[in-house]
């Protein structure tokens, strides 16, 4: 077959370690065969990071905010053991929060179901979107030691320099901590609108929630910005499409999605994200075997996986040993980019490629042919582990049948 041609190009962020590995096995057996693939490439592993000065992340960022659309890999977020594994100039901050504070950008994160896999709660028979909020609370937060006897306040001077002072509390008799968290109404309202966005673009309900009835000024200026914009702006096209928008406290939105049988989107401040989205995942059964797109407000998405570099298999392909470890997220970053440029650029032979590499990657698992992660999880009887590789030349077998 003739390759399909693309009219604008990706942005290709590279990573590390076996996701790299990985990164180019998916390239040379899955897609350049089959497309005239147009990238814009980055090289955002960690040894290319220290040797720019981590600009590098910056101009993927920037070129993202450009083409609209990008596709990473997974990458190291240095500690104090990489600063000396990699000969580090300093301990470089997360490409992945870079991005996103660059992009303004929410993450949204959907299990990938298979048959086989049966999820934890076992009335989740569709995935379950977790839409975090990606700035500010815990994440941004200053917090102190205080002894016995101090006085806390929380004091905000306006740009007259007026004084307003909110005693937090007196430490009478014990020593205490203290935490100081903020957001702002610019974050808060590009959260509310990729999330009302998103929805529209999936077909599909959005829950929200906060605890407003205890944090009545900070989770309650959440709750008041989300159905300010919601009333103004989506509320009209959330009914003509037939979708809901639907806000609760966060321990009853707990409550109702153990009980629900997915199908919608979650949308979660900071930590409630955090928390949530693993607890999704290992419900659902595999971190590998998530999706995960960053959404800005205006329209731009960055496509990963949600795992990270896969440092003890990374490891032993250096050392020659064999490794079975999971391409499947990986590989649906690449066809999520894929569809949404053929979107965006009217290209419906490129979206229509990537969506059959899709059904050939979850049929090879359902047919029984998997790597060691899901080999262990799986309750399929005939079942049979292979490689990494192997793996990615078994959804090309099937890929092939299809195209």
């Amino acid at each position: 077959m003739a390759k399909i041609q693309m009219k604008t190009p990706l942005v290709e962020m590279d990573g590390d370690e076996m996701t790299r590995v990985i990164w180019k096995m998916i390239k040379d057996i899955l897609l350049i065969p089959y497309i005239d693939l147009k990238t814009e490439y980055y090289d955002l592993g960690l040894e290319h990071r220290n040797e720019t000065n981590d600009k590098v992340t910056v101009d993927s960022a920037e070129a993202t905010k450009k083409y609209g659309v990008a596709v990473k890999c997974a990458t190291i977020t240095p500690n104090a053991a990489r600063m000396t594994e990699y000969d580090l100039k300093e301990m470089w901050k997360s490409p992945n929060g870079t991005i996103r504070a660059i992009l303004d950008g929410t993450v949204f994160r959907t299990p990938i179901i298979v048959k086989g896999i049966t999820p934890y709660i076992p009335t989740w028979t569709k995935p379950i979107t977790i839409a975090r909020h990606a700035y500010g609370d815990v994440y941004k937060n200053t917090e102190m030691q205080v002894t016995e006897g101090s006085k806390c306040e929380l004091v905000v001077t306006d740009k007259d320099g007026n004084e307003r002072r909110e005693l937090i509390h007196n430490f009478n008799g014990t020593d205490g901590i203290i935490q100081g968290i903020h957001n702002t109404d610019k974050s808060i309202a590009s959260f509310a609108k990729s999330c009302f966005n998103y929805a529209l673009d999936m077909k599909q309900d959005i829950w929200f929630a906060s605890k407003d009835t205890i944090s009545k000024k900070y989770d309650h200026r959440f709750k008041d910005i989300f159905n300010e914009i919601y009333d103004a702006e989506y509320k009209e096209k959330f009914e003509a499409m037939g979708i809901e928008y639907f806000y609760t406290l966060i321990d009853d939105a707990v409550a109702r999605v153990i009980r629900s049988s997915g199908g919608y989107i979650w949308a979660c401040k900071n930590y409630d994200g955090d928390v949530m989205s693993d607890m999704v995942a290992t419900a659902y059964g595999s971190l590998a075997m998530m999706t995960s797109v960053l959404v800005s407000p205006d329209g731009v998405y960055e496509y990963e996986a949600a795992h990270g570099t896969v440092q003890r298999h990374y490891y032993k392909h250096l050392k020659g040993e064999a490794t079975s470890t999971n391409s499947v997220a990986t590989l649906f970053a690449w066809t999520g980019a894929l569809k949404k440029r053929g979107e965006l650029d009217e290209t419906p032979e490129l979206v229509e490629f990537a969506e059959k590499l899709e059904k050939a990657t979850i049929k090879t698992i359902e047919e029984g042919v998997m790597t060691g992660d899901l080999y262990l999880l799986s309750n399929l009887e005939n079942k049979k582990k292979v490689g990494t590789e192997e793996f990615l030349v078994e959804v090309n077998n099937r890929l092939v049948q299809m195209i």
